[in-house]
């Protein structure tokens, strides 16, 4: 099966959240299991520096766009997955990250940047570019790629089309002078389609008119069919619910393996669970905290926003003090949140360690180091860094929610006699409640070196590979082309 996998990031090209983690390693999955994917992303500095053997394929013609818009060739990253690059500098060629400018805020011009992306995908996907290759189905992504399926869905001899969810709260909200400036046929202004409570809604139309819609974990697609999480598109998605599933996102073991991690001070396995003290002390030293494998070191790597309850962590920071543990953080987001982080470390260095940015080998060590891991989200499509923490024997402390509930068995007698516990579970968005988990793991780790090793290894022998997921999505593609949903 032919499929473009079209993405506003991908690893190790570019990336701002799990999005970029999953375009990194879904194509390289299906191309393993001997499907032809190709990925194609907008070019943005990062991309055209370190893609591979980029080359010039064509000129585009793209409507409304005046400077030029090159296609370009190559591959990406360990798996060399065949790679097509958007590049239109005066779009994408400058500093920020793909949504926002170093300021930390949104691009005046990006309903332009990646409408001009669906109409460059779009002509692709039409064979009107590159003529020895068509795709049977197109996979978007997100909002960026939300008008890709409507570009398509008036055209004949069109591929199937999928759109994944992967975030249903960022959803490329316009008004409706922007849809008049982007110059998209009429029809779409219809509440059917892409107008939205008298907006221009990216992400509706992805929904509205693909053939087929997902999201990354069975429980989130749960979710975003209620009120409270479906952010007023809740109505659309039952509408479409024949049309609509939840596929729980993998991870690539190539590149989250403790005993195969480049990043990390020493490799370990299941086996070897005793070399993980190693990684404890390298981390410990590298935030300048005191050295000591007995002390029980809490990680959290993520945005820090009020979405993943950093807010909560913060709550809790004097509970974890007072029992006589450490924490380290790793990442960047609302600023008053990055500032009460920052006075706590400093504050209370030997107890708190805080890096504001993104630095992905410390995430490895991060993930390696530490003896729990802390997800406290109020809503969590899929997560990634609790199923990380699985496979380096971190035990993820998480709220029941979105993939977290999908993912991280509960600490409970049932569990612990059967041998199904991988982490420590709790229901609801407040702090009480993240520091009653908390406490359950602080008194489990003090109780029994030897049950903690237990429960750690538990969770390394968990499989959440890209196989089974990218099984998953090639039954999707196939009923989207032979059960076109429009």
């Amino acid at each position: 099966m032919k499929i473009l996998f079209a993405s506003s990031e991908a690893t190790p090209l570019i990336k701002t959240g799990g999005l970029a983690d999953v375009a990194g390693s879904l194509p390289a999955a299906l191309n393993n299991i001997g499907q032809d994917c190709r990925l194609i992303l907008p070019g943005y500095p990062d991309v055209l520096e370190k893609a591979d053997n980029l080359q010039s394929l064509t000129q585009l013609e793209i409507a409304g766009e005046t400077s030029p818009v090159r296609l370009l060739q190559g591959s990406c990253g360990p798996h060399r997955v065949p790679l097509y690059v958007i590049d239109a500098p005066h779009r994408f060629n400058r500093a920020g990250n793909p949504y926002l400018s170093p300021e930390g805020m949104n691009w005046p011009d990006n309903a332009e940047r990646f409408s001009l992306f669906c109409h460059a995908v779009t002509e692709l996907a039409l064979n009107r570019i590159d003529h020895d290759w068509q795709p049977d189905v197109v996979h978007a992504n997100d909002w960026q790629t939300g008008l890709i399926a409507p570009l398509l869905s008036t055209q004949e001899n069109r591929p199937a089309t999928l759109f994944t969810i992967h975030n249903l709260a960022y959803q490329g909200l316009f008004d409706h002078a922007t849809f008049l400036r982007l110059g998209l046929p009429d029809e779409l202004w219809s509440y059917h389609h892409l107008e939205f409570h008298d907006q221009l809604s990216f992400i509706k139309g992805g929904i509205a008119l693909s053939d087929r819609v997902n999201t990354v974990s069975p429980s989130y697609a749960a979710e975003i069919k209620t009120a409270e999480f479906g952010y007023g598109l809740e109505g659309l998605l039952n509408h479409r619910k024949d049309h609509f599933s939840g596929v729980l996102n993998g991870i690539d073991y190539h590149e989250w393996d403790p005993l195969n991690d480049r990043h990390i001070d020493t490799p370990y396995s299941a086996e070897s669970f005793a070399d993980k003290r190693n990684n404890k002390l390298a981390l410990q030293q590298e935030y300048g905290l005191p050295e000591d494998e007995n002390i029980q070191l809490f990680g959290y790597i993520g945005r820090l926003v009020d979405q993943k309850g950093v807010d909560l962590i913060l709550q809790v920071l004097p509970g974890i003090m007072d029992a006589g543990a450490q924490m380290v953080m790793l990442g960047s987001g609302n600023k008053d949140l990055e500032h009460a982080l920052e006075k706590i470390s400093n504050r209370y260095h030997s107890r708190v360690g805080v890096f504001i940015g993104y630095d992905e080998g410390l995430s490895h060590r991060i993930e390696a180091g530490c003896d729990s891991f802390i997800m406290p989200s109020r809503f969590e499509p899929c997560g990634l860094n609790q199923m990380y923490s699985l496979r380096y024997g971190t035990v993820p402390i998480v709220r029941r929610t979105g993939g977290l509930a999908d993912t991280v068995v509960d600490v409970n007698p049932t569990t612990l006699v059967n041998g199904s516990a991988t982490g420590f579970v709790f229901d609801n968005a407040d702090g009480s409640s993240l520091w009653g988990a908390m406490e359950h793991a602080i008194n489990f780790y003090r109780r029994s070196a030897t049950d903690w090793e237990i429960l750690a290894r538990t969770g390394m022998q968990q499989d959440f590979s890209w196989e089974a997921s990218a099984q998953h999505y090639l039954e999707l593609y196939q009923t989207a082309i032979d059960e076109p949903g429009l």
